[in-house]
């Protein structure tokens, strides 16, 4: 698992000027809010409990709401409302409350660079039914890390934005390319800088000191066909790579769709039913968790990208 890490830091690049290190430069990076930090402190503390977390999330009544309405969703199914936060946590696990209060952390740091056409909230509805998604995925092929899965999905494209930020004039060129010639952005971004927003998002995970399995996930996010050959090692890293083909909800059509229905026989063995009952049922997720977020339901669902002749 650490040749992503070791490849990340061989990488060469087209340009000095579009060297991934000084795109990333410190001066740029926000910082994640206190609360988050410390979530993330504790969660590599092996004797730290349910009271424990709960303390910085109660410390931020922003982020205790949110995590509140999160635990009392469709997401988890409890047929009562769970009240406090040390409650929350014993039912649904530390992990799970903290990949939220993660990505929850990430949402509210990252700009939106004004990029032409490019709508942020497009980019968050998008990583969020991913992130629904490899978490069901996870679910069928019942791995462990399904909740890592979901944190790992919603995180893979946050670097996008700070890209367009820094490089509008490269982007502005990689935009036109993939309109005109219907490529990957991560397979255009290779071309042009060798690199892609994969590696960028594990950069910037790596600077947040972010835990290695979401690195990992985040690295590797662009290369389904090469995880679906390392089998079941690399089943829940392909769960992740898997989302990242679902249509985009700022876009007229599922340019992948073969592809992903081709990859998702490979990795899952679903039919097609229970595919399609899988997709309705992240789009009604979808359509529940986003208000939590504050985004608005995505106009086009996946189900009707499917319905497309």
């Amino acid at each position: 698992m650490h040749k992503i890490t070791n490849e990340l830091k061989s990488m060469t690049n087209v340009a000095e000027s579009t060297n991934l290190e000084d795109v990333f430069h410190v001066d740029i990076l926000p910082a994640l809010p206190h609360s988050a930090i410390s979530l993330l402190q504790l969660s590599q503390k092996e004797s730290a409990g349910p009271n424990d977390f709960a303390k910085p999330i109660e410390a931020d009544p922003g982020l205790m709401g949110q995590v509140l309405r999160f635990v009392n969703s469709s997401y988890f199914g409890f047929s009562r409302e769970i009240m406090s936060i040390p409650q929350a946590i014993t039912l649904v696990g530390s992990r799970a409350i903290v990949n939220f209060a993660l990505w929850n952390a990430v949402f509210s740091v990252i700009p939106n660079p004004k990029f032409g056409p490019f709508d942020l909230k497009a980019l968050w509805q998008d990583s969020l039914r991913r992130a629904i998604f490899a978490r069901k995925v996870g679910r069928v092929l019942k791995l462990e890390a399904a909740e890592d899965l979901f944190a790992g999905a919603l995180l893979q494209d946050m670097a996008i934005p700070l890209l367009l930020k820094e490089l509008p004039t490269e982007y502005e060129e990689l935009v036109e390319k993939r309109a005109s010639e219907g490529k990957r952005l991560s397979g255009l971004e290779k071309e042009m800088f060798g690199w892609n927003h994969a590696d960028a998002a594990a950069v910037l995970a790596t600077r947040w000191n972010l835990p290695e399995e979401f690195v990992e996930l985040i690295a590797q996010h662009t290369e389904i066909e090469q995880l679906l050959e390392m089998g079941d090692s690399a089943r829940g890293a392909a769960c992740v790579a898997l989302a990242s083909l679902l249509p985009s909800c700022s876009e007229n059509e599922w340019h992948e769709k073969g592809k992903f229905a081709r990859a998702c026989q490979r990795l899952s063995g679903m039919s097609k039913e229970d595919l399609f009952e899988c997709l309705k049922d992240v789009d009604e997720q979808t359509a529940e968790f986003a208000p939590l977020l504050k985004l608005p339901v995505p106009e086009q669902s996946i189900m009707s990208f499917l319905a497309e002749k």
